[in-house]
């Protein structure tokens, strides 16, 4: 037996079951297919221009930054500007997510756009989100070629595009539409991003940049 099989079985010796059981495993599967959900905060549950305000205040609260696009077409030259800002070499590297292939990226034509995994060595990368939570600001991405997850760690500077309308109130409303979008057939893994990497592990002091990049700067498009 492996080590988790020796747990299981001394958690079912306790609850005096086998795990066998026709109630259980039919309750079990009841809570799988219909996905209930708990008490939701009331804090997300405001109207479109107001959730997206909420977002925007808690990137910045968890210390990210974040800028607001009327179009795809912005991109490129929002990218370069925060590139400048932080006296970084003009290049980036993304996956093949087809709404980043759809942007203009000649349209900035000292950017040098990337495609492909990260190895380590890039300092800045832009990646599409496929949603976003409002009441905490985070950001969700899934795993793959599209928007390869080495691309979230690895470099210092994580550039972070979301479409307006993806940005939901709740995470329930975001798996909502996970689910939706995949069919079931999820990813390898869906990542929920809240600002930079941190931790004040040593000596309680606040450190950026301790598991992953140290800045998080996020591009909302549509309905500045």
């Amino acid at each position: 037996m492996s080590a988790r099989d020796t747990v299981l079985a001394s958690v079912r010796r306790s609850l005096g079951v086998t795990g066998r059981e026709a109630p259980r495993r039919s309750a079990a599967d009841d809570r799988l297919s219909r996905h209930p959900r708990g008490i939701i905060p009331k804090r997300g549950k405001l109207p479109e221009k107001q959730r997206i305000k909420l977002f925007c205040n808690q990137v910045e609260d968890a210390h990210g930054t974040i800028e607001q696009l009327a179009s795809p077409e912005q991109v490129p030259a929002a990218v370069a500007a925060y590139l400048r800002s932080k006296n970084l070499p003009m290049s980036v590297r993304r996956g093949s997510d087809p709404r980043l292939e759809a942007i203009p990226w000649q349209s900035e034509p000292t950017l040098e756009v990337l495609l492909g995994r990260s190895d380590g060595n890039e300092l800045a990368s832009v990646s599409h989100a496929l949603g976003a939570v409002a009441e905490s600001g985070t950001l969700v991405l899934a795993s793959g070629p599209d928007n390869p997850t080495t691309l979230n760690f690895l470099p210092d500077h994580h550039i972070v595009v979301v479409d307006a309308d993806d940005i939901a109130g709740d995470y329930e409303t975001v798996w909502d539409a996970v689910r939706d979008r995949f069919a079931g057939k999820l990813p390898r893994m869906i990542n929920w991003i809240t600002g930079p990497s941190r931790s004040a592990d040593i000596e309680q002091t606040h450190l950026l940049g301790a598991h992953g990049p140290r800045s998080v700067h996020v591009l909302v498009i549509g309905k500045p």
